[in-house]
């Protein structure tokens, strides 16, 4: 569950800055509903998934609320990315 979380982040996080590119004048327009849908469907997935796999690690809010906030912030599925590897490589639970 894990390493879908991980995808997820990561498709999200891209999305997230493809999204910031057409509001900079990188991109073309023309993209924005399907950038805009893409986008949306990936963080509800994203919140889902976190919820889901927080669960299931038996992580706290503590590490619930900044994965959360690391959806609403340009780059920080970077970080988000090391702490799921870090979680995924340790044989203990990461504390909460």
């Amino acid at each position: 569950m894990i390493n879908t979380f991980r995808t997820i982040s990561l498709l999200e996080g891209l999305s997230f800055l493809a999204i910031l590119s057409v509001t900079f004048g990188l991109l073309d327009r023309s993209f924005v509903f399907q950038l805009g849908m893409l986008h949306g469907v990936l963080f509800l997935a994203y919140l889902i998934l976190s919820l889901v796999v927080c669960s299931k690690q038996n992580w706290s809010l503590k590490i619930w609320l900044p994965l959360f906030f690391a959806s609403l912030v340009p780059f920080a599925f970077i970080p988000v990315e090391m702490f799921l590897r870090k979680a995924l490589a340790s044989p203990e639970p990461v504390p909460a």
